[in-house]
């Protein structure tokens, strides 16, 4: 059984990313877990201090939330009913990030789905400050879907690596799954630095050849840099998925601490796996 969370704050973004999910993983046996976290506007030492005015707040807000969550599961069963997927919903006075933690580390996640931004969210910023702390910190992977994403099967998948890293199956578990659900082509993507492989990533390119299988295809590109490489492969192949492993030699982290600017550079269109590395 595949359990998934779900974080919401009810906009169509956040939507976009639960129909990709259900869509994505439509005939696996799956536990779907609808999220939603509230903290009151003035949460402030009023609200600590029990101040008049504010009590109860808590448990309007709450109320409110589960509504919306109930509301939410019946338009999602109704339009996406399935005998394999089970939904849950679960609401708390927390923030978002807390409460994700305790809920993968307590229903034993195996995978989160969000919107790359939520209901606020700036068009010029390439996600929003909720995903990008979930990506950083989440103990399991993580996809952002982008806003307006026209739901595609993830047929041709691209990971760009630079083979630092040692790939265990436990690593690339998620996308072996949708590799085999959706009889996905792999393309594995390396941007030369002008020298050759050393041993250890021959080695580790050995590693995820054998995982992957025959459904993977291994692309060398020049040397322009990680951001630039995956925006012409973009262009010239038709990609419905892009994958990273999260780690200290992936663009990544650059990419959240760059200027706006720079990130507009980068023409993420489609939905993004991130991978945890330990």
């Amino acid at each position: 059984m595949t359990r998934i969370l779900l974080p919401t704050d009810f906009s169509d973004n956040s939507f976009e990313a639960i129909r990709y999910a259900l869509l994505v993983y439509k005939n696996i046996k799956c536990t779907f877990y609808l999220l939603h976290t509230y903290t009151p506007p003035v949460y402030q030492t009023e609200y600590l201090l029990g101040s008049p005015g504010l009590i109860g707040l808590g448990d309007v807000m709450r109320e409110t939330s589960m509504t919306q969550l109930e509301q939410l599961k019946s338009r999602l069963e109704d339009q996406y009913g399935n005998d394999k997927h089970t939904i849950v919903v679960h609401t708390a006075f927390n923030t978002l990030l807390g409460e994700i933690s305790e809920t993968v580390a307590n229903e034993n996640i195996n995978l989160i789905v969000m919107g790359t931004k939520g209901a606020t969210g700036a068009k010029e910023i390439l996600f929003g400050t909720n995903t990008v702390h979930v990506i950083k910190k989440a103990k399991c992977p993580v996809i952002a879907v982008p806003p307006k994403y026209e739901y595609e099967a993830p047929k041709e998948i691209l990971f760009p690596t630079d083979f630092e890293i040692e790939y265990g199956k436990d690593t690339i578990s998620q996308v072996l799954t949708i590799v085999s659900q959706h009889k996905s082509r792999i393309h594995v993507m390396h941007v030369r630095t002008g020298y050759d492989l050393n041993a250890a990533q021959e080695r580790h390119k050995g590693q995820l050849n054998k995982l992957l299988g025959s459904g993977a295809l291994f692309h060398d590109m020049p040397d322009n840099g990680i951001i630039e490489a995956v925006n012409d492969f973009q262009v010239k192949n038709k990609i419905n998925l892009l994958v990273m492993v999260q780690n200290k030699h992936t663009f990544i982290e650059r990419l959240f601490i760059e200027p706006v600017i720079k990130k507009i550079g980068f023409h993420l269109s489609v939905p993004f796996m991130v991978l945890p590395h330990f």
